[in-house]
């Protein structure tokens, strides 16, 4: 298990990396299977907002792994919190969107903001969000959701 998270640590770095030296050029246009994983991420972006845990449960992995800001838990528990509504947000705003293929693996890097409605509030949380996907029978499942809050300001608003 230490290896595990040891080696989606150094992969993470590697996207940060590749993403840093990469924003300030032009993109090339994604590959087929690049656009395959980004079409998929604002699929789960909307699935988890809606709370479709029957969507969500295909594309999780069974072994995934979800790395939150309130701690790190496996698949089960992901889709019992987004089931409860204990995740809060209504939609995701995605910024930039970064994908790295290597074998069969994709690793996303997403620049977002999560808008919640909490008491009547909107309330705008800015993450960076790490997704690794593995390719396995010609499918995509998600192995890991990984949350890293970024330095922006938290914005409020309203009875929105």
């Amino acid at each position: 298990m230490k290896k595990a998270i040891f080696t989606l640590l150094i992969l993470i770095a590697g996207v940060q990396i590749s993403h840093a030296q990469t924003a300030n050029s032009n993109q090339a246009t994604p590959t087929k299977s690049e656009q395959e994983v980004l079409d998929l991420s604002k699929k789960k972006w909307l699935w988890m907002a809606d709370k479709n845990v029957d969507s969500l449960g295909l594309l999780f992995d069974a072994k995934a792994m979800f790395v939150h800001m309130g701690g790190s838990w496996g698949t089960e528990r992901e889709l019992n919190v987004i089931k409860s509504g204990g995740i809060h947000y209504k939609k995701a705003e995605v910024y930039s969107a970064s994908v790295k293929l290597i074998g069969n693996t994709a690793i996303l890097l997403n620049d977002i903001d999560l808008v919640a409605a909490l008491g009547g509030n909107e309330v705008i949380n800015p993450f960076m969000v790490t997704e690794v996907y593995i390719k396995e029978n010609g499918k995509w499942k998600m192995g890991s959701l990984t949350f890293s809050k970024l330095s922006r300001p938290v914005k409020l608003s309203g009875n929105k």
